[in-house]
């Protein structure tokens, strides 16, 4: 039986994680090639008009008008290998779709995205394989508990082996859920709570291109910190490559080797934090400027104006 040992709060981070991740199954990657390059790509919606749920009147109707949005606008971005790369934006900006498209969940209208030299669409099941997603709203078998579900998880990815529920235990203690809650079912989890444990399931399927969209959402400043704790250790001890996306401009900053800035559908710019606020004060004559600034500066939006509002593939559902 796996004895789980208590450790002070500033070593559980690294303790919780295994010293070496076996990545033997997984395809191989070519050295010096990029984690992921997105050319050209865009994505449009077709929104059409909703219908009213009860009709009066059997009378002929004209044709419904249908609005296109348009998600994403020639979007081009190269991420490095082994970096933390931030995508940051308002609800409806299209980083979401972003993500979307490059875990192989939709498919662009136009341009073509490479995973470590694998292309989405014509090696998705090797793409799958070297990545993890992590979203706002993890779904999970809610009756049963994180310990449930990360076990069939895992086995789903394959591993197996009497060391796995110590391991699962002594994450999840780390990312902040008390041992005698791992049994609990998760419907009786808070949604922050249920949103560490789909950060632990990622972790635990080994990926390296992690994808993360809102993972802290919901989560106290305490326990952003462990998460924003856990992505450094993926990234300097495991060699993961992760790209956030986030409207926390704080996260992003705290977190991100390079940030994106997304607006409308549209990259708006690049570069480190520093880079960006380089940009904004040559241009505008701003001294030191914090990330606020910057992203109104760049897109002439406030985020906080945004908050509540569904992100643009949603919308068009």
């Amino acid at each position: 039986m796996a004895v789980v040992v208590q450790v002070p709060e500033n070593e559980a981070l690294n303790s919780a994680l295994p010293a070496a991740i076996d990545r033997s199954q997984l395809p191989s990657i070519a050295n010096g090639s990029q984690a992921v390059v997105v050319r050209h790509v865009s994505k449009q919606f077709i929104k059409a008009k909703r219908r009213p749920l009860l009709r009066f009147r059997r009378t002929a109707e004209p044709a419904r008008p249908v609005k296109p949005v348009l998600a994403l606008d020639d979007i081009s971005l190269e991420v490095k290998r082994n970096e933390i790369y931030g995508i940051l934006g308002a609800n409806g900006s299209g980083k979401s779709t972003l993500i979307r498209v490059i875990s192989t969940l939709l498919i662009p209208d136009t341009g073509n995205i490479e995973v470590f030299g694998y292309d989405v669409q014509e090696d998705e099941m090797r793409v799958k394989r070297l990545i993890n997603r992590v979203s706002v709203d993890a779904s999970f078998f809610k009756k049963l508990s994180a310990m449930e579900n990360l076990l069939y998880a895992v086995r789903l990815y394959g591993r197996t082996g009497s060391d796995l529920r110590g391991e699962i235990t002594t994450i999840l203690m780390a990312l902040g859920i008390k041992e005698d809650r791992v049994n609990a079912p998760l419907e009786q989890m808070s949604r922050g709570m249920q949103q560490k444990v789909a950060i632990a399931r990622a972790f635990l399927t080994s990926p390296v291109l992690l994808l993360l969209d809102e993972p802290t959402t919901g989560l106290d400043p305490r326990s952003k910190k462990d998460v924003q704790k856990f992505v450094h250790d993926l990234r300097d001890n495991h060699d993961a490559t992760i790209v956030i996306c986030s409207h926390d401009m704080d996260e992003a900053e705290a977190l991100c080797d390079r940030i994106a800035i997304m607006d409308g559908g549209k990259l708006i710019a690049v570069g480190t934090v520093d880079e960006l606020k380089q940009l904004v004060t040559g241009r505008d004559g701003v001294s030191n400027p914090s990330m606020e600034d910057i992203f109104i500066a760049l897109t002439g939006r406030d985020l906080r104006d945004d908050e509540g509002e569904p992100d643009e593939d949603e919308k068009a559902a």
